[in-house]
């Protein structure tokens, strides 16, 4: 295994070597009250539905809490949010 780093704790790259350059977004994590939600076919559809939207980062589901957080890249939009969750057969009833 080789490694880009010397003996004497120095670094370098490879010229031929290609690097990735990641983007840092500023995400804003929002919590809603989701009612309706009894199992994991629930957490999935509403995992789904939610994600498809556009700046959704991710979507986490507390099925027994009813809590549904959506990590979106800026500020959330909350009327496109609810949409969503209620084509997936639930009823977003408001931020935590």
């Amino acid at each position: 295994m080789s490694s880009c780093c010397t003996p004497e704790g120095t670094c370098s790259t490879n010229a031929g070597e290609s690097t990735t350059a990641t983007a840092v977004v500023d995400s804003t994590a929002t919590v809603y009250r989701v009612s309706g939600m009894t199992c994991g076919h629930c957490k999935t559809a509403i995992t789904k539905s939610v994600s498809a939207l556009d700046g959704v980062l991710s979507v986490d589901v507390d099925v027994d809490g009813g809590l549904v957080t959506v990590t979106t890249a800026g500020d959330p939009d909350d009327a496109a949010i609810t949409v969503a969750v209620d084509d997936a057969g639930y009823e977003l009833t408001g931020r935590v």
